[in-house]
């Protein structure tokens, strides 16, 4: 696979988009951006076929950025969706530019997310309401999955799970905060303190946590992209749900009894 490349690498070169995984009809790509910041923002842009969808588009700074690796691959009025896991600006303050471009855009969101999204836009938009039942299918007949994550942070996030590569894209859920940023992870008892410090503040409890990792549990995951920090390998996929069930956050630190 091609994200093992990558593995342990701090990944400097920021000239070009980073393909993680490719089978001729489907590709996921790491977008990047150059932010020397411990709360590093990742955005990921599928490809099925000639269908295009971008998950986690990010803040309305970083968005000609973005706009500008995705012409490396495709134009970028090619994109026929965004994911929005949540209505944080990191993730969705962009949404305007995006309608700008493609008012008929697809925005696949939740029902919670969906009606925060007037305060970017006042634009009538083409929302996709998921669940955890929903599949949104490409024209080729590869659906997408979606595992709502409630109350991690926010009550309506979710997760995106992706049947070709395997990838789940976690949303806040998996985020870490670090400065010594490696894109693949290549050890899991030192991420996990650099996970302490966002999950133990941002989500809510161990019950929310515990919750979705067992509904993650049955699906093949060959990769966890979070929005903040680093990738999540297969070889450490395990450690990660593990890691969910056992946390203490939230409420469990502020209400211990």
């Amino acid at each position: 696979m091609l994200l093992d490349n990558f593995t342990g690498q701090s990944l400097s070169n920021f000239e070009e988009p980073t393909l993680l995984f490719d089978n001729g009809m489907h590709s996921v790509f790491w977008l990047g951006y150059p932010e020397e910041t411990a709360f590093r923002t990742n955005t990921y842009l599928l490809r099925d076929k000639e269908e295009f969808i971008v998950v986690d588009p990010g803040s309305s700074e970083n968005f000609e950025f973005i706009k500008k690796r995705i012409h490396q691959i495709t134009n970028v009025s090619e994109v026929c969706a965004i994911i929005l896991c949540h209505q944080d600006p990191d993730v969705a303050s962009s949404l305007p530019h995006w309608l700008d471009i493609k008012p008929d855009l697809k925005v696949i969101t939740s029902h919670r997310t969906e009606v925060l999204l007037p305060h970017y836009s006042k634009k009538e938009m083409n929302t996709v309401i998921i669940s955890d039942d929903f599949r949104f299918s490409f024209s080729s007949g590869n659906r997408l999955r979606f595992v709502e994550a409630p109350f991690l942070h926010f009550p309506g996030a979710f997760a995106t799970y992706d049947p070709v590569s395997k990838f789940l894209f976690s949303g806040d859920v998996f985020a870490a905060l670090d400065y010594d940023w490696k894109l693949v992870i290549d050890d899991f008892e030192s991420h996990a303190m650099k996970m302490d410090l966002f999950h133990k503040d941002y989500m809510a409890s161990n019950k929310a946590a515990k919750g979705f990792a067992e509904k993650c549990e049955p699906l093949k995951i060959n990769a966890i992209l979070p929005q903040h920090g680093s990738i999540i390998p297969e070889s450490f996929v395990k450690n990660g749900l593990d890691y969910l069930k056992e946390l203490q956050c939230g409420t469990d630190l502020i209400y211990p009894d």
